[in-house]
C-alpha cells in the first residue's frame, strides 16, 4: 500500500516505532513539528493523530451550513471529531452513537446529542430514532470512526478468526487478497445518512473483499470521503487552537498516563473498555 503507518503492520508500511523509546522518522525535513517549549507534552502530541485524524474527519464530512453531524464511535477520535465540529461551528447539532457508558457520559458533558447502542436491539430501531430528531431525513454527515472493530458483522468476524488459525505468511497473504472487514458501522452509517449526504471514515479498513450495499449507495446518492490522515497537512490549521484557552480539551483529554512497561495493560484496558479508558498516553 502507498500509506504508511508507525507501528502497524506490513498493510500499512512496516514502519518501526508507535508507541516505542525510539522509532525511525521517514522524511524527517517535512513531518516532524516543532512545538514551543515549556508547554505540557498533553498540548501537542495529539497532533501526532488524534486531532489531525478527527479535523481530516470533519473536513470530508462537508457539512453544509447549519447542517448535522452524526458521529458513528466515541473513541479519541469520534470524540475528538464532534469537539472539532463544535469549536469550528461547521454543524448546528452533533448525534453521536456508541454503547460505553463513560464514553456517552463524556461526549453529552459536551454538548453532543447521544444514543445509547444498548437501547436499541435492532438497527432500525436506532436508525428511527436518529431520522425521528431530523425531520425523518437524516443527518447531513456521517462520521464513521469506529472501522473495522465495530461490534457485530458476523461475515467479517469469522474470517478474522480463521485467519487466525493460519500461518503468520498465510494470513498475511490472505487478508491482503481476500480480507473482509466488520462493516456493521459502514452499513448503520449508510442507512443513517441523508440523501445526497456524505460519509466520511475515519476508522480504518483493511479488507480487499468488503462486500458493500452499493444500489442503497447509488440510490441515496451517498458521497464517500475516507483515507489515513494526512497528519502533516492539517497541522498548521490545528495549532492555532493549540493555546491556553484550549477550546478543544486537549490538556485533560487522556483518561490514563502509564509507563511504557505496562503497554501491554493498557492495550487491554483499552480493548475491553475497562477502567473508563478513553485516551492512554505512554511514558517513556
Amino acid at each position: 500500500m502507498g500509506a504508511e503507518l508507525f507501528g502497524f503492520t506490513r498493510l500499512y508500511g512496516a514502519v518501526a516505532g508507535g508507541q516505542a523509546e525510539y522509532l525511525r522518522v521517514p522524511q524527517a525535513q517535512y513531518g516532524p513539528i516543532k512545538v514551543p517549549e515549556g508547554v505540557q507534552d498533553d498540548r501537542y502530541v495529539y497532533l501526532s493523530d488524534v486531532l489531525p485524524t478527527a479535523w481530516q474527519a470533519v473536513e470530508y464530512a462537508g457539512i453544509p451550513r447549519g447542517g448535522t453531524l452524526a458521529v458513528l464511535g466515541l473513541g479519541p477520535i469520534g470524540i475528538m471529531a464532534c469537539r472539532v465540529a463544535k469549536v469550528r461551528g461547521m454543524a448546528d447539532r452533533v448525534i453521536a452513537v456508541d454503547l460505553v457508558p463513560e464514553r456517552l457520559r463524556r461526549a453529552r458533558a459536551d454538548g453532543v446529542e447521544v444514543h445509547d447502542l444498548n437501547d436499541f436491539s435492532r438497527q432500525e430501531d436506532l436508525v428511527e430514532a436518529v431520522l425521528s430528531t431530523t425531520g425523518g431525513r437524516g443527518p447531513d454527515a456521517v462520521i464513521d470512526a469506529v472501522g473495522a472493530e465495530a461490534h457485530g458483522s458476523p461475515l467479517g468476524r469469522t474470517a478474522h478468526r480463521v485467519a487466525g488459525f493460519l500461518p503468520r505468511e498465510w494470513a498475511a497473504r490472505l487478508t491482503e487478497k481476500t480480507g473482509v472487514d466488520r462493516l456493521a458501522a459502514l452499513r448503520l452509517a449508510i442507512a443513517l445518512v441523508r440523501r445526497g449526504g456524505t460519509i466520511s471514515l475515519s476508522g480504518v479498513y483493511g479488507g480487499m473483499a468488503d462486500p458493500l450495499p452499493l444500489m442503497t449507495m447509488f440510490d441515496k446518492q451517498i458521497q464517500l470521503r475516507m483515507g489515513l490522515a494526512n497528519v502533516r497537512r492539517w497541522a498548521d490549521d490545528i495549532f492555532p487552537l493549540l493555546t491556553d484557552d484550549d477550546p478543544l480539551g486537549v490538556d485533560g483529554f487522556a483518561t490514563h498516563r502509564m509507563p511504557l512497561e505496562e503497554a501491554p495493560r493498557a492495550y487491554e484496558m483499552f480493548q475491553h473498555k475497562e477502567d473508563g479508558a478513553i485516551k492512554i498516553l505512554m511514558r517513556p
